[in-house]
């Protein structure tokens, strides 16, 4: 297993978990680490937000002891927004910053933010520029290979990425118009990678240990990105590694939601926990009765006691 090194951050080995909104939150994070992830990243963040101190967004940078080195990603479109974020106190806890240039989501596209960056290369290196005049601290860029088929800017702009002054480059090989359908282009993630000076990180579809194999033999890459995968499955990092590692589910379960417990109500973690207990619990047979018991929980004690009923 190769050790990665982004700018003046090395890394144990070359495994990262992916930023997902809803998702990674300060426990899954956890858990990626505890499974031998060597870096963990927030969900993606506002950086407009940040600089007017929002509440729930400034909730969203809860990391743990322990966590370093990790990273924070912030999206927008405003250059000097971006350098204001960075010079904020609330990120010196991070050592590698991550600008989301690749987010599918409507809303996000249609703001001009996330993957409408990858039409305005010119924008998009000025908000790397001002990022990179902010902070000394390495910057990441994460895009996907264009907006759609008709418009595969990936190579062209993960070197404009480079010229602005980007540490690496995180590509996830589909369209903002594919979402997450079909397979990612690992074609173009090779061509890609010989294009750059930097390192290459490569995300989508890395599953198993197979896909992690094929995913690097075929790119290049300098590391892989791991995100659908890792939720209600972060051992998955210690399969990759081929670490000899113990699983327990319902040991898990309870360990993501004392870690939440330590930064957020009772009420926000049983809300924020509904979605990753979806995924902890596939590939047992519970029926459907015992599924909507266990969304409609109320307390923390509730939930516990009907995983308590699934897993023995």
């Amino acid at each position: 297993m190769k050790k990665l090194r982004i700018g003046n951050i090395k890394l144990k080995n070359d495994l990262l978990l992916a930023p997902m909104a809803g998702y990674s939150d300060v426990g899954l994070r956890y858990l990626a680490k505890k499974y031998g992830a060597a870096l963990t990243c927030t969900e993606m963040i506002s950086a407009k937000a940040l600089v007017y101190g929002n509440k729930k967004t400034l909730d969203l940078l809860a990391t743990f002891e322990g966590e370093r080195p990790c990273a924070v990603q912030l999206f927008g479109n405003q250059p000097e927004i971006f350098y204001q974020a960075l010079k904020l106190p609330v990120l010196d806890k991070f050592d590698i910053i991550d600008i989301n240039m690749g987010c599918p989501a409507p809303k996000i596209f249609n703001n001009g933010e996330g993957s409408y960056l990858l039409g305005n290369v010119q924008l998009a290196q000025e908000i790397i520029k001002a990022c990179k005049k902010a902070t000394n601290r390495p910057v990441t860029v994460k895009i996907r290979s264009g907006i759609d088929e008709k418009h595969i800017v990936a190579k062209e702009f993960a070197v404009a990425m480079q010229d602005a002054g980007a540490d690496a480059v995180i590509l996830h090989a589909r369209t903002k118009e594919q979402g997450y359908a079909g397979k990612v282009d690992l074609q173009l993630a090779k061509e890609v990678k010989q294009t750059l000076k930097i390192p290459l990180i490569v995300s989508g579809d890395c599953t198993d240990p197979a896909a992690y194999q094929t995913m690097k033999k075929q790119t290049g890459a300098d590391g892989v990105m791991i995100g659908r995968a890792a939720i209600g499955h972060p051992e998955i990092f210690a399969e990759i590694l081929g670490l000899d590692q113990k699983v327990d589910k319902f040991a898990d379960i309870k360990e993501h939601i004392k870690i939440l417990s330590n930064y957020f109500s009772e009420r926000y973690v049983v809300l924020n926990m509904r979605s990753h207990l979806a995924h902890y619990i596939k590939g047992r047979q519970v029926n459907t009765e015992i599924k909507l018991k266990l969304m409609n929980c109320q307390s923390i004690k509730e939930i516990l006691n009907i995983l308590k009923e699934i897993f023995d």
